[in-house]
C-alpha cells in the first residue's frame, strides 16, 4: 500500500450490527477486497501435532467470531491500528491434516507468499507446530530473529513417539536450524510439571531464558516487560503466544491446560510494554473452542491478537512517516 492510500477499516458497527455479516478478524476487509495489506491476519486450521486434547483446528474461526466486539481505537496504546496501516484478513492456509511434514511445508510456502508482499503476519492457530514453518519464513526475510514464547510449556522437547514435528518440539527445531537469535530467546509464563530436571538443562543449552508465571506474579508486568525489552534490544522480534500461558480460569479452551498461569490482564500489559520492540510477525495458537465456555478463551485470544496488531501497525506508520520525511531532509541539505 502506498503512503497516500487511506486504509480500509472495519465494518461500521453503527450501521451493521456486530453479530451480522461474515466473521473476518475485527470485521476487517478480506485481503482480496483490498489487494495488498501491511498486516495480514491469517488462520492455520491445523492440529495434527497435538499430544493431548485436539480441537485447535477450530481456533482461528473462534477468535474471528470473538473479535467482532473489537473496536477501532486502542486506548491502552493510544492508537487506531486500522487507520495507521492496512490490516486485512487473508483467510486460512489449508494444510494437510493427515501428513505433518507436508503441512509444515505448505504453511511455510504460504507464509513466504504473504511476507513476500511486504506484509507482516498475525497468525491465528492451530496448534503450536505451525510456529516452526512461520519462523522459517520470517527468518528468510530478517535473518535469525529474537523470540518471545508465551506458553505454559517449553516446547523444546526433541521428539514425541519418534516424531520431530509436533506442538511440543518447534523451538528445538528452530534453534537447530539456525533461524533464531540465541542471544535473545525467552519463555514467558511457563509452569507446571516436567518430565525431569533435564528438560530445563536442555532448554538452557538451547539459549532460552525463562520467566515463569510465578515470576510475573511476584515481580509484576512492568518489570517483566522491561527485562524482556532489554534482552531483545533492537533485534527483529517474533512473538509466539500459546493461549495456555493463561491460567485455565482465563483460558479453559485449550489442549494442555496447567494451573497457576497468568491472568489475561497480565498478558496484555506485558505485550503493551513491548510496543517499542521491532515486532516483525506474531502468532496466537492452541485455542480449542470445544473446551471453552462463553468464549472466554477466544475473547482473550482476540484481544491478544489486537494488541499485537496495534504494535505492528504503529511501527509501520512510524516507518512510513520517517521514510516520507527523509527526502525532505535530503532536499534541505
Amino acid at each position: 500500500m502506498s503512503s497516500y492510500e487511506t486504509p480500509r477499516g472495519p465494518v461500521d458497527s453503527s450501521r451493521v450490527p456486530r453479530f451480522a455479516g461474515p466473521a473476518t478478524f475485527a470485521r476487517l476487509p478480506r485481503l482480496d477486497e483490498v489487494g495488498t495489506t501491511d498486516v495480514a491476519v491469517v488462520g492455520v486450521p491445523f492440529d495434527a501435532g497435538v499430544s493431548y486434547r485436539p480441537g485447535a483446528r477450530f481456533g482461528g474461526n473462534a477468535i474471528r467470531e470473538a473479535s467482532r466486539l473489537l473496536r477501532p481505537y486502542n486506548p491502552a496504546q493510544d492508537a487506531s491500528p486500522f487507520a495507521l496501516a492496512q490490516v486485512a484478513d487473508a483467510g486460512d492456509i489449508a494444510a494437510n491434516p493427515f501428513n505433518i511434514n507436508e503441512a509444515v511445508e505448505t504453511i511455510e510456502g504460504a507464509a513466504d507468499e504473504l511476507l513476500g508482499t511486504g506484509a507482516r503476519l498475525m497468525t491465528l492457530g492451530g496448534d503450536h507446530t505451525i510456529a516452526l514453518p512461520l519462523l522459517r519464513s520470517v527468518a528468510k526475510k530478517h535473518g535469525p530473529v529474537a523470540l518471545l514464547h508465551f506458553d505454559a510449556h517449553l516446547d523444546t522437547w526433541d521428539t514425541y513417539f519418534g516424531a520431530e514435528y509436533t506442538h511440543g518440539t518447534p523451538f528445538r527445531r528452530a534453534v537447530e536450524e539456525g533461524i533464531l537469535d540465541t542471544e535473545a530467546l525467552s519463555h514467558v509464563g511457563t509452569r507446571g510439571p516436567l518430565y525431569g530436571r533435564q528438560d530445563l538443562t536442555d532448554d538452557e543449552k538451547l539459549g532460552f531464558g525463562i520467566v515463569t508465571s510465578a515470576d510475573i506474579y511476584r515481580r509484576g508486568a512492568d518489570e517483566v516487560a522491561d527485562q524482556l525489552r532489554r534482552r531483545i534490544g533492537d533485534r527483529p522480534l517474533y512473538i509466539s503466544i500459546d493461549i495456555d500461558c493463561l491460567d485455565p480460569a482465563h483460558a479453559p479452551g485449550t489442549g494442555t491446560p496447567e494451573a497457576g498461569g497468568m491472568t489475561s490482564r497480565e498478558l496484555l500489559e506485558i505485550l503493551r510494554g513491548l510496543a517499542s520492540c521491532h515486532l516483525v510477525s506474531a502468532d496466537v495458537v492452541e485455542v480449542a473452542p470445544a473446551y471453552d465456555h462463553a468464549e472466554i478463551t477466544s475473547v482473550a485470544a482476540s484481544h491478544t491478537a489486537y494488541e499485537l496488531t496495534t504494535i505492528m501497525s504503529r511501527q509501520i506508520a512510524q516507518a512510513r512517516e520517517k521514510n516520507a520525511q527523509a527526502p525532505e531532509e535530503t532536499d534541505a541539505k
